[in-house]
């Protein structure tokens, strides 16, 4: 299944951009699911159609959801949910206060991850369009598995090796102890939503059916949103392969009072395809009326794909590269708009931690680089190139 994620500044018009590319994918035939992660959901306004949190069907091979992760949280959490609840009411916690505090953060966002995961197996569509929350939450949602998995791999390990093998010899000592003992439906529930989260991180990071597109304005604090994104996206191996210029004024019409902005927006849509290049950058114009129903949506779709197929893969390359040239071994990150001063490099044990700013990513490095000392990062046409040299061994936490 091809997944396309559109994400953008808040107010861009990245749902419009996400429900007219899904008519688009419905028409060329390709069985299309698109699907809003956004709390503020403004899908079923587009389509001017009521939608819930399972798929309603908007017209042939299409289909479209609202994810409630509420909704989610209870069929997938209810166990554990259950459980914890339990301890803390016998605590004298009061049901409310004790139901949320069996809700860990980030959770929500996580059951909304499990459906890609979900839709990706069960085969009933081609094609997954996501249409996001703005920038900063869309970030978290996709570097969640990312954030998470150290975390969860620690608490999976104590689950697997402390609490199992105790569960039962402790529940036979006294009714009290084995209120405290996890049941086997919660501890099930914990493993699989582990093992599906690591799921989620390969699908999403699979460059050859995922990608991300960028939708943006032609103005200043739109454009240095979608510079950040592109960067930190690129650093969590996610590949962009668009960007997407919405509400440009017809350059050909005179636009009144408009007419100076319209200067403005052309100085900036310079800016933007010399900085993003050499990613394709996608122009769309302003429309007289809202984009709204499947009509509205249908013309958007046509005058932004023409005759084209939006599923293509519109740029193909990877955001993160493993390079060996002779004894020199380079992980290579594409980091477009990375100030050098803001980045911090390290190694611990067979891990690579890249930091900007206040995103890190963790890089699981190849066995035959295992022991050795990263060289001095440098930066290269955009591309931060972390050198190994396999005649070298290294001091674990050495920072570069």
């Amino acid at each position: 299944m091809r997944i396309l994620t559109f994400t953008g500044k808040g107010g861009v018009g990245k749902t419009s951009v996400s429900a007219a590319t899904a008519v688009r994918l419905s028409e060329l035939g390709y069985r299309t699911l698109v699907l809003s992660t956004d709390p503020a959901h403004s899908l079923s306004d587009s389509f001017n159609l009521p939608l819930g949190s399972e798929p309603t069907k908007i017209k042939e091979n299409l289909h479209a959801i609202e994810v409630n992760p509420y909704v989610d949280l209870k069929q997938n959490w209810h166990a554990v949910q259950k459980f914890y609840t339990g301890i803390f009411k016998a605590q004298g916690v009061s049901g409310v206060v004790a139901d949320e505090m069996t809700i860990l953060p980030g959770m929500e966002e996580l059951f909304s991850l499990l459906r890609i995961k979900r839709y990706d197996a069960s085969g009933l569509y081609d094609v997954l369009v996501l249409d996001t929350a703005p920038t900063g939450e869309t970030l978290r949602l996709l570097s969640l598995p990312d954030t998470l998995a150290w975390g969860m791999k620690a608490v999976k390990n104590v689950t697997k090796y402390i609490v199992r093998p105790l569960s039962k010899p402790l529940s036979k000592m006294s009714d009290k102890i084995a209120s405290y003992i996890p049941s086997e439906d919660a501890l099930d529930s914990v493993d699989q939503v582990f093992d599906e989260l690591e799921d989620i991180r390969e699908i999403l990071t699979n460059n050859q059916k995922s990608t991300v597109r960028l939708v943006m304005n032609a103005e200043k604090m739109s454009i240095k949103e979608t510079m950040r994104a592109l960067t930190y996206l690129n650093l969590y191996g996610f590949k962009v392969d668009m960007v997407l210029v919405n509400r440009l004024l017809d350059t050909e019409e005179d636009s009144g009072y408009l007419e100076k902005w319209k200067t403005i927006q052309q100085k900036y849509l310079g800016e933007i395809v010399d900085g993003f290049s050499p990613l394709p950058v996608k122009k769309l114009r302003m429309y007289e009326q809202e984009i709204v129903g499947l009509k509205a949506l249908e013309q958007f779709a046509r005058d932004m794909y023409g005759d084209s197929d939006p599923s293509a893969m519109m740029y193909d390359e990877p955001p993160i590269k493993f390079v060996r040239t002779g004894d020199i071994y380079e992980v290579q990150l594409k980091l477009m708009f990375a100030n050098p001063v803001d980045i911090d490099v390290w190694v611990t044990g067979d891990e690579l931690y890249v930091h900007i700013e206040n995103q890190r990513k963790i890089i699981t490095l190849p066995i035959s680089l295992t022991g050795l000392e990263p060289g001095e990062a440098y930066f290269n046409n955009k591309w931060l190139h972390i050198p190994f040299d396999l005649n070298h061994h290294k001091q674990n936490g050495n920072r570069r």
